[in-house]
């Protein structure tokens, strides 16, 4: 018995020091500055449950950086698509978008059906964000570099988070995208960079603000990898810790009020989507408290 109290008293102590570190250390790891970036995600509320550390992070005014969200559907598959749509609007503002006017949701379940059990087309998402994003696409000719009106995009990697077939789609589509902008353009380098956010385990994934030790180990070894071109890959310009302009990888760790500001963003920004795990989710899940990100070689 006096173990158990003894751990409910020093858990909380534990969680709080883990908190300080991680959070005032994650400042020296690269980020994005300047940049136009397209959040890509599958429903509304994936900004908030997942990549809230990423989009209040890089909505910082100082970075300079404009950020719009991207999702491929409304979330219909209970009904609450209209409901949902205006969800994400105030979730994203609450998140530090510029305005509701920055967050575009398709509405196509032809073709991106909220569904955990379809896969949507590659091409598909390929298409709209070609549509969007790279308006002189078609009409490019052979001599020209490619051009895009974003800089960055960010989604979900090849396992989704969660393993959902929805956004595991996007990871592929993205990549077809980036394919489809150079193909035939050797010469040039992809004006668009792709960041994907790391799957993990389900240990890591319910272990809140502890799991941010490891991610920062993880991560501090891979840009240490990079900077030397170790595998092969291209070095960094150590002096902006940059490859491309972009850094190979990112790390996003909230602070304590970050991680309140993300809690309301769902709460409050997604009243309709706050069944009984969904607060479990928002207490401990990882990707509350923090987001590592990689850049991915097309």
């Amino acid at each position: 018995m006096t173990s158990w109290i003894a751990a409910a008293l020093i858990a909380p102590l534990l969680a709080t020091i883990f908190w300080t570190i991680s959070s005032t250390s994650s400042g020296s790891f690269p980020t994005l500055r300047n940049k136009r970036i397209c959040l890509l995600i599958a429903h509304p509320d994936d900004e908030a449950m997942f990549f809230a550390p990423t989009v209040l992070a890089l909505t910082r005014p100082e970075l300079g950086n404009h950020v719009k969200i991207l999702c491929l559907s409304t979330g219909n598959a209970d009904g609450l698509g209209d409901i949902r749509k205006k969800e994400l609007e105030k979730s994203a503002v609450h998140l530090g978008l510029r305005h509701e006017s920055d967050v575009f949701v398709i509405d196509d379940p032809a073709r991106f059906e909220d569904s955990m059990t379809i896969t949507w087309s590659a091409q598909d998402i390929s298409s709209l964000l070609a549509s969007a994003f790279a308006p002189e696409f078609s009409s490019k000719t052979s001599d020209a570099p490619p051009k895009a009106t974003i800089d960055v995009i960010l989604t979900f990697d090849e396992h989704g988070v969660s393993n959902h077939p929805n956004h595991r789609s996007l990871y592929h589509g993205a990549v077809a995208f980036l394919k489809a902008l150079m193909k035939d353009r050797s010469g040039y380098s992809c004006p668009v960079s792709l960041y994907t956010l790391t799957s993990t385990n389900v240990l890591r994934k319910y272990s809140g603000i502890l799991d941010s030790f490891l991610t920062m180990v993880i991560g501090t070894v891979a840009n240490l990898v990079d900077s030397v071109g170790i595998g092969g890959g291209k070095k960094y310009d150590n002096a902006n810790n940059t490859n491309n302009g972009c850094a190979s990888h990112l790390l996003y760790v909230s602070s304590f009020n970050d991680w309140v500001q993300a809690r309301t963003a769902m709460t409050d920004g997604h009243k309709s989507q706050m069944l009984w795990f969904r607060w479990g989710w928002i207490t401990i899940g990882r990707y509350m408290f923090v987001n590592d990100l990689k850049k991915e070689r097309v």
